[in-house]
């Protein structure tokens, strides 16, 4: 029958107490019912041991209470608590069981209960009988259906719960990949198309190499936004993320040998910020910066870190070709639903001649 669980055994012993300890006392309650004897006490144990497996067998569990209490009322002993052992095994197969079949199951139940009420003296007889009857059927059949009801909207919430987790941890990484890559391409793109149009081998030499280290800094960057996803690794402890704002200096200087001149403007006290805050502010900044280097009108770009007591601000502006059209893609997208999920908020868009990037992170108080 496999492991019985505690409470399955706590309810059983309740009963088996309950329903042998209360037949003496019953005995003697009416002058019709037939004497308590040996046959009540081994039809009242068998009701009552009969919902032990009620869990992991609830029809056969049902079906042993059922036909245990049955006997016992059609041999015309006295009414008592093993009233409810029938009334736990019902509710038992109304929570186990899907409804169409734990319905049927509980009809027959109520089916074969009645036809005790043509033998016993002390019956109602029908119709007044179907009130008492339906009592320990229909009451714990409709509380079993409600609980399993509830308890598989539960299921179904945490897997749908489980489900957005894993949609929103590949959400974020195809996101952190997509500013690693792109930022890496971007700078190499534009080292590749200056030495192209060289004449002079040094200054060729000198964007291969350009070309060479940004390559190598997307890839190392890349290895370790990738392994943060193997946190069991060996090596995971020793691969932790670099991107941060204590590395702006270096996303500065990896832009501006791009040929983007960058002019960064700190105002307030830089400050360690929380984790997620700080990587988000670090990702906006590149992304933004990466759509300097591919879509700007001029090889400049203004880039503005504001430290505030319960929040950090981020500019960056750079000129706009008169005319050009603007079209939200991937990364803005991206930038702003980063922003959005950490309580900030995130615009981008021409402004007097210039396109603009501007956030705002809570960034909770000094650290």
């Amino acid at each position: 029958m496999g492991r019985l669980r505690p409470a399955d055994v706590g309810v059983t012993g309740v009963l088996v107490v309950l329903v042998l300890g209360t037949l003496p006392f019953l005995d003697t309650s009416s002058a019709a019912d037939r004497p308590v004897d040996a046959g009540a006490y081994a039809l009242a144990a068998l009701a009552a041991l009969g919902t032990l497996p009620r869990t992991r067998y609830p029809v056969a569990a049902a079906a042993v209470v059922v036909g245990a209490t049955t006997a016992y009322l059609l041999l015309s002993y006295p009414y008592g608590p093993v009233m409810l052992c029938l009334a736990v095994a019902v509710y038992s197969l109304a929570r186990r069981r899907p409804l169409r079949p734990a319905l049927l199951s509980a009809a027959a139940a109520f089916a074969l209960l009645l036809t005790h009420v043509v033998v016993h003296p002390d019956s109602l007889g029908l119709p007044a009988a179907l009130l008492p009857a339906s009592a320990f059927v229909a009451v714990p059949f409709s509380v079993g259906v409600a609980r399993r009801v509830w308890f598989e909207a539960r299921a179904a919430e945490r897997a749908a719960e489980r489900q957005q987790a894993r949609d929103d941890e590949r959400l974020q990484l195809a996101h952190e990949v997509h500013d690693v890559v792109g930022h890496g391409l971007a700078a190499i793109q534009m080292q590749a198309d200056i030495a192209l149009h060289l004449g002079r081998p040094d200054d060729a030499t000198t964007a291969l190499e350009a070309i060479s280290r940004a390559a190598n800094e997307a890839l190392t960057e890349l290895r370790t936004t990738l392994a943060t996803i193997r946190p069991g690794s060996a090596d995971g402890p020793a691969r932790a993320p670099t991107a941060g704002m204590a590395n702006l200096p270096t996303l500065v200087r990896r832009v501006e040998s791009a040929g983007v001149a960058v002019d960064l403007t700190v105002s307030g006290t830089p400050r360690h910020l929380p984790a997620a805050v700080d990587l988000a502010a670090y990702r906006l900044l590149q992304e933004a910066l990466t759509n300097v280097v591919r879509h700007g009108a001029e090889a400049a770009a203004r880039v503005e870190v504001a430290y505030e007591p319960e929040r950090v601000r981020l500019a960056v502006r750079n000129r706009r070709a008169p005319g050009a059209p603007y079209v939200a893609g991937f990364g803005i997208a991206g930038m702003r639903r980063r922003a959005e999920s950490l309580g900030g908020r995130l615009d981008a868009g021409p402004a007097d001649g210039s396109f603009e990037v501007r956030a705002v992170l809570p960034a909770g108080g000094d650290t």
